[in-house]
């Protein structure tokens, strides 16, 4: 860590030409040091340290203790690729990747994303419904038993189910601030974890499966994978990803809570992160 402090090269100068993907802005701190967490580091820090030089971030990771998640604080990520070359850096906003972590509105978004594709397709049969004969059984006098008008009531095998269900919609409402915001503590949870990854491209030689599974190999403490795109799916990557259950690719469009929680590993391109940020800053339409 002395080290660090006597680093004297300046991140805003090493990493301006490395940020061809990130905020087209440089580093709105001009003076302002960096530290690093759980491979991201951060554009704010006491006034006593120097930034973190280009060479010895991109090569390994700098813990900060007592460092507190969820101060909106813009994070410097590495950016790499399949083979972990060093393609530069990337400026993560502070209002996405840097919230603070609350469960219970997680709880809420997923709750509302299974209750609406939920398909709700179930159907029971009314009275009306039911085949069968309309006359009346018997006589509704003189017989000792019970009266019964017609043999397709909910009491007879075969017969009418009483408020049963119906094809209906499940879905529920939630405001569009809350689903937003949902989606940032998603993906800043997975950043203060350290899984999140940041590619250059989702670029694959060929559309072979071992291929894919030599690079997920690669990746430390990953069990399963979340690969996300700005754009449309490269084809061969949709072929080489399809018979992996533990790997999965969405286009950034598609990026959501549940698919974030279902894999512990999020890998995002350049143009996702983009994406995704211009996202989550467009005013919501009432």
């Amino acid at each position: 860590m002395r080290a660090l402090l006597r680093a004297a090269s300046v991140l805003r100068r090493a990493a301006a030409p490395a940020l061809g993907g990130g905020r087209a802005a440089p580093l709105p701190h001009k003076n302002l040091p960096a530290v690093c967490l759980n491979g991201y580091s951060t554009l704010l820090a006491p006034a006593n340290e120097v930034l973190i030089p280009q060479e010895l971030l991109s090569s390994k990771t700098v813990w900060t203790p007592n460092r507190e998640l969820g101060q909106y604080e813009d994070l410097v990520a590495r950016v790499t690729n399949f083979h972990n070359e060093d393609k530069g850096f990337m400026v993560l906003d502070g209002d996405v990747f840097d919230v603070p972590i609350r469960k219970d509105i997680v709880h809420r978004v997923v709750r509302w994303q299974l209750a609406k594709r939920q398909q709700g397709t179930h159907s029971t049969k009314t009275i009306s419904e039911v085949s069968g004969t309309g006359r009346k059984p018997y006589n509704q006098k003189g017989t000792g038993r019970a009266r019964h008008g017609t043999l397709r009531g909910p009491q007879f095998r075969g017969g009418a189910t009483m408020h049963g269900p119906k094809p209906r919609s499940h879905a529920i409402k939630l405001q569009k601030k809350v689903r937003r915001l949902g989606l940032k503590i998603a993906l800043s949870a997975r950043t203060a974890e350290g899984k999140l990854l940041v590619f250059d491209d989702l670029e694959v030689p060929s559309h072979k499966t071992k291929n894919i599974v030599q690079y997920i190999g690669q990746m430390e403490g990953t069990k399963k994978v979340l690969l996300v795109d700005g754009g449309d799916i490269d084809k061969k990557l949709k072929l080489a990803t399809q018979n992996l259950h533990y790997v999965n690719v969405l286009p950034s469009i598609g990026l959501n809570v549940y698919s974030i929680l279902q894999h512990d590993t999020l890998v995002m391109t350049r143009n996702a992160i983009n994406r995704i940020v211009e996202r989550m800053h467009t005013p919501i339409s009432r």
